[in-house]
């Protein structure tokens, strides 16, 4: 059975405990970024970025809203990076965790076309061609421990967990939220192991917040594996 995190933006403060907390347990090196007059720092994922606090000011309900959003991968039930792959060895999925992984052998791969394939816009790839993205700290999971932004997220804004046990927690989650935000939803709760929950429409948060919106979302990969079964891993989508 794969684990799954539900991220809650309605209770995201933009600490960037999560974002920092990546950093340190991936050991990956500071950006440089330059002032553009935003909070959000830096500007966008990167290889060397795997966890990002998106934050946008918006006019909601004739008022000015913070909507902040803890931008990573969302490890796809039906992954089109991994369908187009054909490495195994390059990218892979933890049959144990759900997690996609990305290896030093993804530097084989046209890392621009792995690229464009996600829907959510996440991977990115170094001088060399090597892709990177959140792993969703397999390496934690494997040792009993929680990913690294769940833990330090101090509002408890994530949860991780069993799939099942996350969805049920989604879902009853949901129904408070929308006692406030009538428009709150999941996003895309059952293509994804990183499941969103908003207050207001998703593309506020940002352009590649639901799947749906962009290179016709997951449906082309999941309906695919269904008609095609075993055989769907050989042709690409």
């Amino acid at each position: 059975m794969s684990k799954s995190i539900l991220i809650d933006a309605t209770i995201c403060t933009a600490c960037r405990g999560c974002q920092i907390a990546c950093k340190q347990w991936h050991n990956l090196p500071a950006e440089k970024t330059t002032n553009v007059g935003s909070f959000q720092n830096p500007q966008d994922l990167s290889f060397n970025t795997y966890k990002l606090v998106r934050m946008n000011e918006e006019i909601v309900n004739n008022r000015l809203e913070w909507l902040f959003f803890p931008d990573q991968c969302r490890h796809c039930i039906d992954a089109p990076c991994l369908e187009i792959a054909f490495d195994e060895t390059a990218i892979y999925r933890d049959p144990a965790t759900g997690a996609i992984l990305y290896t030093m052998g993804s530097k084989n791969l046209d890392a621009d076309e792995i690229i464009s394939s996600c829907p959510y816009n996440i991977p990115k790839k170094a001088k060399d061609g090597t892709l990177a993205k959140c792993d969703m700290c397999n390496d934690r999971v494997h040792n009993g421990l929680k990913p690294a932004c769940v833990t330090a997220c101090p509002t408890g804004a994530m949860k991780f967990g069993e799939r099942e046990e996350i969805l049920a927690i989604a879902e009853k989650r949901l129904g408070i939220v929308k006692q406030k935000f009538p428009k709150a939803m999941l996003l895309d709760p059952y293509e994804v192991n990183v499941i969103y929950l908003v207050g207001h429409d998703p593309k506020l948060y940002s352009d590649y917040a639901v799947a749906s919106a962009n290179k016709g979302g997951l449906s082309r990969s999941v309906a695919l594996r269904k008609m095609m079964g075993p055989f769907a891993r050989m042709i690409r989508v």
